[in-house]
């Protein structure tokens, strides 16, 4: 059924299908959110588990392996991390991609549950939650008083968490609103020794009877005067001044007023966090995303919310400090107008050719109607419009004109046979609908396998392999239906003219028929060539993902266990100062003890006050000249004699460092080949820092019971433990008494004062309970000072090491061989062994699994050739251009100096479907040209010389479709440029080539399938025949070819 024909006699059906395809499209685009990479839903199951105060050493053995056990005895597990800091255990569980999310929680929480009473009976109920937030932070925003109000920091916590925070998460799309920095309201009571001692009495006792006296307790019900009434026991009170005067019963018997022995204050919790803005103490918040939400939309909503509250409160100034969707807004806008430039460039190669401006428009209309479609189809699907879809149809621009060109023109040289538009639209597509039909297919063929990839990677690619799809399919569409009609309706007719061959034609025809008489020359030059580009690819760098510049870095700051927060502020303050005499960092965010570490995969890692994260906004890339790996290069020489910490710069995303991960049971030789493997990684030339995460020695203080006299004067160890605990930092939270206010409850914390903490001999003095009455610490139990592992990481149930490498100048790969190949990691000890993660892990994956697409792309186009032209020895010579296109490809890379990374293996990919159209479209003519009773040589002459000039103007057009690209104009060109410079390189050596080879490939082939066929009927004892036509022809016949 032929549907062009059908189309230029009832134009009525094609005409409305594609207005309501344009106008679906439309809506679909409208109605779109825009994220910056795709939503995937990892299933990564997080564990959290806190016990208060209890040191990292004893949450492993208690706790942490406990869980591990229990949970790794799950079906579809990849691998489960561990981190244990003080008081918290983090078992982050991630199971394969197939593994449903909603299975994994379930299955995780009855897991732990299982070994929930083996656990300390004081540990929390361990929860299991899935991340429910998607990506990272999408802006920060800071408050300040304004001058001259007089709103306190701890009025300004409280604002942040009440006010602000309910009227962020009523915007639709916001996950989450986190506060950084910041202060906590509590009522403290501070307990007098001295008194105490005097009255027998023990922190802990106050403590409990405290809770046992200031509570509101349920109680029945009562049913005076015939009705029901509820019966409440009410003994809280409101203030900290009521508190004070509270009487509370203590076990013998007597009785005390709290401001007896404690001086009780409403004050604010001990600080364990604090943010700042270019050096002002301020209290940050975090906006974050629900899955499937825009990120500009969330970022638009929160900025209104927050101008609206700012109207309201005049008392308080807010500011945004970290804007991350700004520049997926820039990336948005790029990815658009590049369509548009793409789009006119290549309208403008069609005029240049064709010089009609009727048929300019003819083939320009085509680029619309295919891109528009596919926003449908992405709806359909599912998908929103993010880096990957965008990027997917800035690269298809090119494509999309080209089965318009490849008509528009066939029509335009019929037309200057003499003949009717109409006719001439008829018999042309008729003619050309083969070759259109197999190309746009060759490219569907090479893109699907992209979106059945494997692993993280493959997550990513279904939707540029789907999008892609879409608008190649509905350009063949329109290149179906809508060219041949429009052309029919819109062209003039011409006189009947032979066009004379320009000077480039005659030059081309000339080499093209000495390639074809020397055929084996050609055949060993271009066999010389492809051997030529394979041995390029050493030369070539390999990364991973490209560094984006997003005109934002950070700092992550580490001091060493048992650091202060006030020793945090001023090395933070000391950094600060000295990068802020750069001219290109506009603005510094500093959080300290949590906040923006920006790592989705590492929640709550930096909740320590010994470390900070500092984000620096920087000038916009266009307005200045280094590349942000310069200032990073620079910011660390500057911090590099500040003493007392560990610096890390650069954002945490992938295509900034390099990991290493040892893994062992052993502690002990585990941290001394770290140690030494580190030691080694330092001497590597032009990387960044290194870091090891094994695990600092903090000092600890440890009560060492005596057991003989303890058991002699009945104190157990758990009430020694308790003493020490509530005295020097008060009950754990759960068990605290609650002040009740209007909105909130305060927490009463009871504890000794600070100064206690400071003097071993002060904690001797504490007093236990006794078999007869209280005990001096100090005479059952010895205090000294000690140390142990600051925070231990574990995976898959054994402890590991992982050692970060900034990449600075290197690339991934050379960085990760020569890494490999270091004398400490070839001789590790037997106990120690290399664990496969990171990026490195991931880029081995990424490019098996796309060398393995690629093979199943080139494959899926060799089935297409053959369903198609009914031939199996024909294809083979369509595929020969493949070879010629990967010299360009890496060429083109080398010079301009691009890793071999995942967007020019995408570039690759699409290069496979591309270069395969030039060949069809030569093969296709030379056997429709043989079927007419041409020789095989003439044919061949012929088909370069109709063929050549639609092939040149799709290169060029594909070419200047992708040159903003290129380029980098626009949007961030980290990630969209290698991928165009593949493409271009590809096309112009496969373009010059394929022109010269195929048509000698084709004899060849030719040649080889007579011979087949030779020798298939000696075979079968058939004599030898002369037959009337070429062999190929009963193999193919196009329908409707000589209807004139």
């Amino acid at each position: 059924m032929n549907f062009s024909s059908l189309s230029i006699k009832n134009p009525i059906p094609a005409i409305m299908l594609f207005f309501l395809l344009g106008l679906g499209g439309l809506l679909a685009f409208k109605s779109s959110a825009v994220q910056d990479f795709p939503d995937i839903e990892l299933p990564i199951v997080i564990v959290n588990a806190s016990l208060p105060g209890a040191a990292p050493a004893q949450l492993e053995t208690e706790v942490a392996r406990k869980i591990e056990n229990s949970v790794a005895t799950l079906q579809g597990i990849k691998n489960i991390y561990t981190k244990v800091l003080d008081g918290t255990v983090t078992v982050t569980v991630e199971f394969i991609l197939e593994k449903n999310i909603s299975d994994a929680v379930n299955d995780v929480r009855d897991a732990v549950a299982l070994v929930r009473a083996d656990m300390p009976a004081d540990l929390r109920d361990p929860s299991v939650t899935k991340v429910s937030t998607a990506g990272r932070v999408i802006t920060t925003f800071t408050a300040a008083a304004a001058p001259g109000s007089q709103v306190d920091e701890q009025e300004l916590s409280w604002f942040v968490d009440n006010t602000v925070s309910k009227r962020l998460l009523a915007v639709p799309g916001v996950g989450s609103v986190k506060r950084v920095g910041g202060v906590t309201r509590e009522v403290r009571v501070e307990l007098d020794t001295a008194k105490m001692a005097a009255l027998n009495v023990t922190a802990a006792d106050v403590s409990r009877r405290l809770r046992q006296v200031q509570q509101e307790a349920p109680g029945g019900r009562g049913d005076v005067s015939g009705a029901e009434q509820a019966v409440r026991t009410i003994a809280t009170v409101k203030t900290a001044a009521e508190l004070s005067k509270m009487d509370i019963p203590l076990t013998d018997g007597h009785h005390i007023r709290l401001d007896q022995v404690a001086t009780v204050t409403d004050t604010i919790a001990e600080r364990r966090t604090s943010a700042s803005q270019d050096g002002r103490t301020v209290v940050g918040f975090e906006v974050f995303r629900t899955k499937g939400g825009s990120e500009l939309a969330v970022a638009k909503g929160a900025k209104e919310a927050v101008a609206e509250l700012q109207k309201n409160h005049s008392n308080i100034v807010f500011k945004e400090a970290i804007d991350n969707a700004k520049p997926i807004q820039e990336d948005f806008d790029g990815s658009m107008s590049l369509l548009y430039e793409g789009a006119l460039l290549a309208v403008l190669v069609v005029w240049w050719f064709l010089r009609d401006w009727r048929a300019t428009l003819v083939a320009s209309a085509a680029l619309p109607l295919s891109v528009i479609p596919t926003f449908l189809g992405l709806a359909y699907f599912g998908y929103t419009l993010n880096m990957v879809t965008l990027l997917s149809l800035a690269l298809v621009v090119g494509v999309l004109v080209d089965d318009a060109i490849v008509e528009i023109e066939n029509i335009e040289r019929h037309l200057s046979m003499g003949k009717t538009p109409m006719q001439a639209a008829m018999e042309a597509a008729d003619e050309i609908g083969m070759a259109v039909i197999a190309t746009t297919f060759a490219l569907v063929a090479v893109f699907l396998p992209t979106a059945f990839m494997a692993g993280i990677p493959g997550l990513f690619f279904k939707q540029f392999g789907w999008t892609a799809v879409l608008a190649v399919l509905a350009s063949l569409v329109v290149a179906r239906l809508l060219t041949p009609m429009m052309a029919a309706y819109i062209l003039k007719p011409k006189k009947q003219h032979v066009q004379e061959d320009g000077w480039l034609m005659q030059r081309y025809i000339k080499v093209m028929r000495w390639c074809l008489t020397n055929r084996l020359k050609t055949a060993i030059a271009s066999a010389v060539f492809f051997i030529g580009s394979i041995m390029l690819v050493p030369l070539l760098p390999t990364g991973f993902v490209p560094p984006t510049d997003r005109a934002q870095t950070q700092i992550n700051i580490e001091l060493p266990p048992g650091s202060t927060l006030k020793e945090t502020m001023a090395i933070t303050e000391r950094v600060r100062l000295a990068v802020a005499q750069d001219k290109n960092i506009i603005s510094i965010f500093s959080s300290i003890g949590g906040g923006s570490s920006g790592d989705a995969f590492a929640p709550g890692a930096s909740a320590e006050a010994r470390r900070a994260v500092m984000t620096l906004t920087t000038v916009h890339r266009n307005d200045r000249k280094e590349k942000i790996s310069d200032i990073e290069a620079k910011i660390r020489e500057r911090i590099a004699d500040i003493p007392g910490a560990r610096f890390t710069v650069g954002t945490p995303d992938t295509g900034v460092k390099m990991q290493l991960v040892l893994r062992s049971e052993d502690p002990l030789a585990l941290s001394e080949a770290a140690k030494k493997v580190e030691r080694e990684l330092r001497g590597l030339k032009g990387i960044g820092n290194v870091t090891s995460s094994a695990s600092l020695v903090r000092p600890e203080i440890i009560v060492r019971p005596d057991t003989a006299r303890a058991g002699d004067l009945g104190v157990t160890t758990a009430s020694i433990g308790e003493t020490v605990r509530v005295a020097t930092a008060g009950d754990y939270d759960m068990n605290l008494p609650k002040m009740n206010l209007s909105e909130r409850q305060v927490p009463i914390r009871i504890k000794l004062p600070d100064n206690m903490r400071a003097d071993l001999a002060a904690i001797e003095r504490l007093t236990v309970p006794g078999r007869n009455g209280p005990v001096m610490l100090g005479n059952v139990a010895s205090v000294y000072m000690d140390s142990g592992p600051a925070q231990i990481d574990r995976l898959n149930r054994s402890r590991n090491v992982t050692l970060d490498v900034e990449l600075g100048s290197r690339s991934l790969g050379e960085l990760n061989t020569e890494a490999r190949a270091l004398p400490s990691m070839r001789n590790l000890p037997p106990a120690v062994k290399i664990a496969e993660l990171g990026d490195a892990q991931e880029m081995m994956l990424l490019f098996n699994s796309f060398g393995l697409a690629m093979a199943i792309g080139v494959l899926c186009i060799y089935c297409v050739l053959v369903l198609l032209f009914k031939d199996f020895m024909q294809p083979i010579t369509i595929l020969a251009a493949l070879p010629l296109s990967i010299g360009g490809a890496f060429v083109a890379l080398l010079l301009t100096g691009r890793a071999l990374s995942m967007p020019s293996m995408i570039g690759l990919i699409m290069l496979m479907g591309i270069v395969t159209k030039n060949s069809i479209l030569l093969v296709d003519y030379a056997i429709l040209a043989r079927q007419q009773g041409m020789n095989r040589f003439d044919a061949l002459v012929d088909a370069c010389h109709k063929r050549s000039r639609p092939i040149i103007m799709t290169t060029i057009a594909m070419g200047a479709g992708m040159l903003p690209l290129a380029l980098g104009w626009g949007a961030d060109p980290s990630f969209r440029s290698p991928m165009a410079i593949t493409v271009i390189g590809g096309l112009i050596t496969s373009t010059l080539l394929s022109l010269l080879v195929v048509p000698a490939v084709f004899t060849y082939i030719d040649d080889l399938e007579h011979w087949v066929k030779r020798m298939m009927r000696k075979a079968r004892g058939i004599a030898h025949k002369d037959e009337p036509a070429a062999p190929t022809d009963a193999a193919t016949s196009t329908p409707g070819v000589e209807k004139h």
